[in-house]
């Protein structure tokens, strides 16, 4: 049976971390990017020669390492995770707003969580439409309303990424390519803001997320289990958005 290839941003911790283990335990072939170089302390085989080292907050940096990429790709490509994504803060951790956000940041946040699903989607079309691939973008539920902790470009940056999922349901999917996003909410990750638990309390579920419960939806939008799911965004979130 052939071995279906997945290409994963932010694989280095979080739901990127999980993600990796969950496609490795289902036997896909994955290939990950990040700014980190590759840990050797990485527990799944294969790891090394399947990491490519770029910083997608560089657009050159992005767009040369889509030939890297389909090198190392064996022709076809099933599934595109854009899960990168960065959200700077100001002094003690607070929140930037649209006043006070340094004009730079907006063009790194955008570039990380906007410009780059746009070239890697483009960039590696022909290997997703060969696979008859799926592509998820990982947005947020700061994309649909305001958030306490998450900042203005990192919000903004994430509504830009949910209307492009619908742009791009329109455009791959005349070649047989889905496009979905996932908007995840209070996920128990390394880079929560400290009062993140009194939002989870409030919950229907009142509990955070599991990363592992983020990467099993992942999962089910690259599988033939979703094989007519295209243009949409679900919400991983607890009940947090009604």
């Amino acid at each position: 049976m052939m071995t279906k290839t997945i290409l994963l941003t932010g694989a280095s911790r979080g739901i990127g971390h999980a993600t990796v283990k969950k496609f490795t335990k289902e036997g896909w072939r994955v290939l990950t990017c990040s700014r980190q170089a590759f840990d050797d302390n990485c527990p799944w085989p294969g790891g090394q020669e399947n990491h490519i080292q770029l910083d997608l907050s560089d657009p050159a940096d992005t767009i040369n390492a889509v030939e890297i990429i389909r090198d190392r790709l064996d022709g076809e490509l099933h599934g595109l995770i854009n899960n990168a994504g960065v959200s700077p803060k100001g002094p003690d951790n607070t929140r930037l707003n649209t006043m006070n956000t340094d004009l730079m940041d907006w063009g790194k946040v955008f570039h990380v969580n906007f410009f780059a699903p746009v070239v890697l989607s483009r960039g590696l079309k022909t290997e997703l439409m060969e696979a008859k691939g799926s592509i998820v973008n990982v947005t947020s539920i700061a994309g649909s309303r305001v958030h306490p902790f998450a900042g203005a470009a990192y919000a903004t940056s994430k509504a830009a990424l949910a209307a492009l999922t619908r742009e791009m349901a329109h455009d791959f999917g005349p070649f047989g390519v889905r496009v979905n996003a996932i908007a995840p909410g209070e996920i128990e990750t390394s880079i929560l803001s400290p009062g993140t638990d009194k939002i989870a309390e409030k919950l229907p579920l009142q509990r955070m997320g599991n990363p592992n419960e983020v990467a099993d939806v992942i999962f089910f939008l690259c599988s033939d289990a979703s094989s007519y799911v295209s243009g949409t965004e679900i919400e991983i979130n607890g009940g947090q958005h009604v």
